[in-house]
């Protein structure tokens, strides 16, 4: 099989020749230059052998053309981009924002860099996908992790004039890059979990925004939504049009055959990226296992639940593919049975 042949029976829930497996990073010093990060991306993907390709977008590019001013200097190190100016001080802010132009800026930055991505693969039949950001992601991003609390000041509907610009941005962007050539889009959810508002909440200021995302990206055939961090909020998103549900299996509910069996999605995840970081070979390895007597090999793509941190380990991430073929070996022609 091609790697888009195998990516396409594991969402069909045929077993394709081998389980489908990917993993992504940021690359600070790189991902804010298209051809850099471009190349870097396609030697990334050819080193591991890797079954498709997500972008690798920096974390906080979505707000850069909002007027935000961003420090990536403690990704190197590990750490995460932050927000140190954003012309959102308080909730009254929300209702001058304005939506963005794909055509310059960060937006038509990282557009470069989808182009470049896809120029390099041509002819290769390796599916890519583009990170977007849900619409109350980002705003969440812009108001420095303030925004439910604007809403509890009162200033919904600032907060929703916010989201309309957003997605009016987002809804554009996904469609460009459909059109460019992506196989879909990664719809990174990082708002969606019990730990940051009430279902109520989300479902206002939320989904709605979310499904014009996805909308936008109909054209596309390997959506997938990023369930980002702990307590996630399964019960609204199991059942986005999606055809991938990517989340950090193993950190948090549910778990892979529980996420099947109520969402009857195509899982992407199983593998703990604290884990790879942390060189645990060990617990690498009993998670592929577990992957393979839970999923049998089916509706399922091997990555990890989110981006591997910095400082990256070449050898490390060999052991994946490698130690994920081993064990596929083992459950190859045979139902597993413990």
């Amino acid at each position: 099989m091609t790697k888009k042949e195998r990516i396409m029976a594991a969402i069909r829930g045929e077993k394709p020749d081998k389980l489908p497996y990917s993993f992504w990073s940021h690359m600070p010093g790189t991902d804010l230059d298209p051809e850099a990060i471009a190349e870097k991306t396609y030697e990334f993907y050819k080193t591991y052998d890797l079954d498709f390709i997500k972008t690798m977008n920096n974390g906080m590019y979505a707000i850069e053309d909002f007027g935000c001013t961003i420090d990536y200097s403690e990704i190197e190190k590990g750490g995460v981009a932050r927000l140190v100016g954003s012309p959102v001080q308080g909730g009254a802010d929300l209702a001058k924002l304005s939506a963005c132009s794909l055509d310059k800026g960060s937006y038509a930055r990282e557009l470069r860099h989808l182009e470049l991505v896809l120029k390099k693969v041509k002819g290769e039949k390796v599916p890519v996908i583009f990170t977007v950001f849900t619409p109350i992601t980002t705003a969440e991003k812009l108001c420095g992790g303030r925004l439910f609390s604007f809403v509890k000041e009162g200033f919904g509907e600032q907060v929703k004039h916010a989201l309309t610009v957003i997605t009016d941005t987002t809804c554009e962007l996904a469609k460009r890059a459909i059109e460019m050539g992506a196989d879909g889009i990664f719809l990174a959810s990082q708002t969606a979990t019990y730990d940051k508002c009430t279902v109520v909440e989300y479902l206002e200021y939320g989904k709605p925004y979310d499904l014009q995302v996805l909308e936008a990206a109909k054209g596309g055939w390997m959506n997938t939504i990023h369930c980002h961090g702990d307590n996630i909020m399964f019960e609204i998103l199991k059942d986005y049009p999606i055809q991938i549900f990517n989340w950090h299996a193993w950190e948090t509910f549910p778990e892979l055959d529980e996420a099947y069996a109520l969402s009857e999605k195509c899982l992407m995840g199983g593998l703990k990226r604290s884990d790879i970081t942390k060189r645990d070979k060990g617990a690498v390895q009993n998670q592929i296992f577990q992957c393979f007597k839970q999923m049998g090999g089916r509706h399922h793509i091997l990555t990890p639940g989110c981006v591997i941190r910095y400082p990256l380990d070449e050898e490390m991430l060999a052991f994946i593919g490698q130690t994920r073929n081993e064990i596929e070996k083992v459950f190859d022609g045979k139902e597993w049975k413990a």
